[in-house]
């Protein structure tokens, strides 16, 4: 009788990848690639603007090139016509978004803690949140007349149910087991919130507030080119008007490097305030 041996199965064998061996080195550089990668994209965008607009591809009156919009904002800022623009934007921005922010929170956390409270407010809000917030511009014209205080109204009430919002969700949204065990460890109240809802919460609030930061830019653009004699918002919309688009593209790009930084420094406060709350993703983190 002929016995058959049993047959042996492969054996797979896992190598450590470079990642696994040296884990520093693989991070460094995966974070050259994303940096590269981010610069090279727009930059390529920039030189074919470049060339269409040189080789007359596209109309350089309407679209002029990015080294004519380059020399034309290096010299308003060298000759100080850009910066009062800047500063009347900026002052209007952070004094709304402060504000907003305060207000968003404080409300946000009341009726995430306080179901009755919730239910009292909540409604009116909901309604409120989906009124278009330039639709409640001349509402705060007639409430503060001309200046400073319709743009700041505007963007704190936009900040505001952006921070609301997502602070009310946070604290919502804080896992029953954190709740149960305070509440066996004998927290009081003060104690809950203190140790408990704020620290499991403040990662979704910071983002909230971060969004916020960005949306506050462009409500505070749109804003003064409807009611305002400076800022960014009205250059944009003046120089259209008087067809320096070389101007008004000095503009665009002041706000956009203006919501950029912003948010970016929003980012980083909420990275040094909850260092226990996971990294950002696709920011070359391992």
């Amino acid at each position: 009788m002929t016995t058959i041996a049993p047959r042996k199965e492969p054996t797979l064998v896992r190598r450590p990848g470079p990642e696994e061996l040296h884990p520093a080195r693989a991070h460094r550089r995966r974070r050259a690639l994303e940096l590269s990668l981010a610069a090279a994209v727009p930059l390529v965008l920039l030189l074919l603007w470049q060339l269409a607009a040189t080789q007359g591809w596209i109309d350089d009156r309407v679209y002029p090139a990015p080294s004519r919009i380059l020399a034309d904002g290096w010299d308003r800022a060298a000759a100080g016509d850009l910066w009062p623009d800047v500063w009347a934007t900026l002052r209007r921005v952070l004094a709304g978004y402060a504000l907003g922010t305060a207000a968003g929170c404080l409300l946000g956390l009341l009726m995430g803690s306080l179901p009755l409270v919730r239910a009292a407010f909540e409604p009116l809000l909901d309604a409120l949140y989906v009124v278009p917030k330039l639709a409640l511009l001349p509402v705060f014209l007639n409430m503060f007349g001309l200046g400073e205080g319709p743009q700041v109204a505007l963007v704190a009430t936009t900040v505001f149910f952006f921070v609301w919002i997502s602070t009310m969700s946070a604290v919502i949204a804080v896992p029953s087991g954190h709740r149960d065990a305070g509440r066996v460890f004998g927290a009081s109240p003060w104690q809950m919130f203190r140790h408990v809802l704020l620290p499991a919460s403040l990662p979704s609030v910071l983002v909230g507030a971060r969004i916020a930061a960005g949306v506050a830019v462009l409500v505070i653009v749109a804003s003064e080119q409807i009611a305002a004699n400076d800022g960014l918002g009205h250059l944009i919309f003046d120089s259209r008007a008087l067809f320096q688009n070389d101007v008004m593209f000095v503009g665009i790009v002041c706000v956009a490097v203006l919501g950029v930084v912003f948010s970016e420094l929003v980012r980083l406060l909420g990275r040094l305030l909850t260092p226990w709350a996971p990294k950002d993703r696709g920011r070359g983190q391992s």
